[in-house]
């Protein structure tokens, strides 16, 4: 009910209540007292302003989702305690002396346990990190709260009471009740600090208020003073109205407090420090057997709730050991639970066999990644991770190291590892359509070749390495060798050109300082450089005149086909943009993006210098070959314009080292 509408309904609802029990307040403090006011006043009126409360937290509990355990719970505790007032109506009605316990009785009294059902549910709501054992904690602390109210009420409750010690009891038992409550909702509103939110407040108050009534009630009820339609009475409605209010009020969503830690146990701690001094001064001076019983019960409780938070502790601190030793991902055991399981191996006394330990890394997964995306590259862990997991159940364990990496390591009981490895790279094998999962391996003989778990794991990873690099540079070869005989067939005599390129390229790029990766990436573009050319018709490739500017176009393509083609393969990925741009000017005239200066890949600019020196010095259909020095000399006269002066120097001197001072034989 959020609507104009609705709060207008609210309103008009919350002023005839409060009417109604303003009347009632009124004709209670006038003091007079007339059969037919009575009859009114003090049954239908207050029996209304009662049912009234409960039908409010019931239709709180039926039309709030969220709440509805807690308030069907609350609104049934008032509903009993207004069935409890129609029966002892109708037994005052019909007998004078009604029996005490009575069905009236147990129906008040069936309130408390209710409301701490609807109370717990309410506050769990408001809470975030509740554990079931906090409901004990709320037992333990209403417990100790009656201990204390048992002995200090006993005394008025038993100079009240007539039929002995049943009466006793049950006269105490509600405020005893009361406190229990109060009890609970004390260590929440601590708990929550400032946060609890209006609804909870109205419901303090009106626990606050319920208890404060039944007190007077006792000390009336021993004094002979309570009278039947008093403001006493009128309390009690009150109190009801406003957990009828707290019903009615507008809904909210409170702060949730998170709770734990060290103000977790206080209650539990203070109540058990409670039931002790009380058991210690009734050596003394002698309390209710009630309130001495309550204060033994919440001792027996607090026993049970801390074996309860020793099975929480041990079950969290089990849980948090599997979570440290288990990858999150795929569920297999991490690289703290791999080392564990090694240590524990290669510690054993005596032990008979070999193991193996298999050291796995995907090949492929970082394109599948970039390809399909993370969580795809996520799942496929996971599918990989419980095929190992399968496969390696047959022997020992499979563990997940981190990123792409793998591990098992089984028991040999026949000494021959081949199957293992062999079920191991099946199950880290997929193939789908754009991609290709293998895996490269690294393997070890535990305690034959290792004796330690640090030796062993550094071991396997060389090992594995050392596989991934020889994997690699075959696959890599193979890719290149397949492209460069395509051009071979395509044109014939163009192998010869591109070593050519290769060997004055790499000799070049030394000479500039180029290492590592990047000189095999420019090796590899030297080569391929012409790759793109398979996509241009021979008509063109071979035409014996200048182009026209459409031909000139379609044969400036070649580079981004070169660069398509080549990046297909992830191993030739750098190659591909050294390939793009090899035909690039350093004045930003060339193409395909007309890049100028360092802009340029170095490797680029390298590529070009050397494919043109070769080029000139090469015979072509349309012209003869330079001799070498006026290759030199033409290299030069472009340096800065067409060509990088750094890349055109050391080609220069790269040549001159070599002694090629004369013409080529073909010239």
């Amino acid at each position: 009910m959020s609507s104009p509408r609705a709060g207008r309904v609210r309103r008009v609802v919350t002023a005839l209540l409060a009417a109604l029990l303003a009347a009632h307040a009124a004709v209670a403090i006038s003091g007079v007292s007339q059969p037919a006011l009575d009859l009114l006043v003090d049954r239908v009126l207050y029996h209304g302003l009662l049912a009234a409360a409960a039908a409010l937290c019931l239709w709180r509990a039926a039309t709030v989702a969220h709440e509805r355990w807690a308030w069907g719970a609350l609104g049934a505790g008032v509903a009993a305690w207004t069935a409890g007032e129609i029966a002892w109506a109708a037994m005052v009605a019909g007998d004078g002396d009604p029996p005490v316990p009575s069905v009236a009785d147990a129906l008040w009294l069936a309130y408390y346990p209710a409301a701490y059902v609807g109370l717990g549910l309410l506050i769990r709501s408001r809470l975030r990190g509740f554990r079931p054992g906090m409901w004990l904690d709320g037992v333990v602390a209403g417990l100790a709260a009656a201990s204390v109210g048992a002995a200090v009420l006993g005394p008025a409750a038993r100079e009240g009471a007539e039929g002995g010690l049943s009466e006793v009891a049950v006269n105490v038992a509600y405020p005893v009740g009361d406190v229990a409550l109060l009890a609970m909702v004390a260590g929440a509103l601590a708990l929550m600090g400032r946060r609890p939110g209006r609804t909870l407040w109205l419901v303090t108050a009106s626990l606050v208020l319920v208890a404060a009534a039944d007190g007077l009630y006792v000390v009336q009820a021993a004094a002979g003073t309570y009278v039947e339609g008093s403001l006493l009475d009128t309390t009690w409605a009150a109190s009801a109205l406003l957990m009828g209010a707290a019903a009615w009020s507008r809904r909210e969503e409170p702060d949730r407090v998170r709770v734990g830690g060290t103000a977790v146990i206080v209650p539990t701690v203070l109540s058990a420090l409670v039931a002790i001094a009380l058991l210690s001064v009734d050596h003394v001076e002698r309390f209710e057997t009630a309130a001495v019983g309550l204060a033994a019960t919440t001792l027996a409780a607090v026993a049970i709730r801390a074996t309860l938070a020793f099975r929480e502790n041990e079950a969290l601190l089990s849980r948090l050991s599997r979570q440290a030793l288990t990858d999150p991902l795929t569920g297999l055991g991490n690289r703290r639970r791999l080392i564990a399981d090694l240590d524990d191996l290669l510690a054993a006394p005596g032990r008979q066999g070999l193991s193996l330990l298999l050291v796995l890394d995907l090949d492929g997964f970082k394109g599948y990644n970039d390809v399909f995306g993370h969580p795809a590259g996520d799942a496929l862990l996971q599918r990989l991770a419980t095929r190992l997991a399968a496969a390696a159940g047959s022997w020992g364990r499979a563990y997940r190291l981190g990123g792409d990496e793998f591990c098992v390591l089984a028991a040999l009981p026949m000494g021959d590892p081949g199957a293992v490895m062999d079920a191991a790279a099946s199950a880290l094998s997929e193939d789908g359509e754009g991609f290709g999962i293998r895996a490269s391996m690294g393997a070890i003989l535990l305690p034959e070749e290792a004796s330690d778990t640090s030796s062993a794991l550094r071991e396997a990873d060389r090992r594995l390495y050392a596989n991934k690099r020889d994997r690699r540079a075959s696959a890599d070869t193979q890719i290149q060798g397949v492209l460069a005989q395509a051009i071979q067939e395509r044109e014939p005599g163009l192998s010869t050109h591109l070593d050519e390129v290769v060997d004055l390229a790499v000799a070049v790029a030394r000479r500039m300082g180029v290492t590592g990766g990047d000189l095999d990436d420019l090796a590899r573009a030297a080569a391929l450089h012409d790759v793109g050319k398979l996509a241009i018709p021979d008509a063109i490739l071979s035409k014996p005149r200048a182009l026209d500017a459409d031909e000139v176009t379609l044969m400036r393509n070649h580079t981004l086909i070169g660069e398509r083609i080549l990046a297909a393969a992830p191993s030739l990925r750098g190659a591909s943009r050294i390939v793009r741009n090899s035909h690039e000017r350093w004045d930003g005239g060339g193409y395909p993006d007309g890049l100028a200066g360092e802009a340029i890949p170095l490797g680029a600019r390298i590529v070009a210098v050397c494919d043109a020196f070769d080029a000139m010095t090469s015979d072509r259909c349309y012209r003869r070959a330079l001799a070498v020095d006026e290759a030199l000399e033409e290299i030069a006269r472009h340096s800065g314009a067409q060509f990088d002066p750094r890349a055109a120097e050391a080609l220069r001197a790269v040549v001159m080292g070599r002694g090629a001072t004369a013409s080529p034989a073909a010239s």
